[in-house]
């Protein structure tokens, strides 16, 4: 694919992607869709297929859509502002982990390729558990709306949602992996053919 073909292609992603979080982010409690929350797989989906320019300002305007969501969410559309604390800067480093996972998989993608399904799963189990002791540490830790912290509750908190948010963003991106394939495979099909009418 030449330069000039993926540019638009990566600015339709990173609007499919921002999209997606708007959809996502936003939950009010009487929300219609109920999806969870897929931020940490949209950076980590954009860090794997964004490059060059779009790259360069897909990750700032992506953390400023989820800044901007979270004051509209909890200011105008009743939901809770519990994290919105001086921990809230871990986003930050949270989901720059996530762009990074992404990125660094870019290097050992081989599409239907069991290399490639390994790294993939490495890449986003890492990733987001990083994430995750990132994000949960900081809002414990310095969050402020713990009196008392403590490791025995830490780890107790730590242990109690990992699960959760480690399924979502690895669903999520489960699901762009099977997209990817499905097109992969299509536009392989589609070549073939036109390969043969010649």
């Amino acid at each position: 694919m030449t330069r000039s073909s993926s540019f638009p292609l990566s600015w339709s992603i990173l609007g499919g992607l921002a999209l997606l979080m708007l959809i996502t982010r936003t939950q009010p409690v009487e929300h219609f869709l109920e999806l969870p929350d897929a931020s940490w797989a949209v950076f980590f989906i954009a860090g794997f297929y964004l490059r060059g320019l779009v790259a360069r300002w897909a990750f700032p305007l992506l953390m400023l859509e989820a800044v901007a969501i979270d004051w509209i969410a909890t200011q105008h559309l009743g939901v809770s502002a519990f994290c919105m604390t001086a921990a809230y800067w871990f986003l930050l480093p949270t989901h720059a982990v996530m762009w990074a996972g992404g990125h660094l998989l870019r290097r050992h993608a081989q599409v239907e390729n069991a290399h490639a399904l390994i790294a993939l799963s490495v890449a986003a189990f890492c990733a987001t558990s990083l994430a995750y002791t990132i994000s949960n540490g900081g809002f414990y830790w310095f969050g402020g709306r713990y009196p008392s912290p403590n490791a025995a509750e830490y780890v107790e908190r730590f242990a109690t949602y990992y699960r959760w948010f480690l399924l979502v963003p690895c669903a999520y991106i489960a699901a762009a992996a099977c997209v990817h394939v499905g097109v992969t495979r299509a536009m392989r099909a589609s070549t073939g053919e036109q390969e043969n009418a010649r």
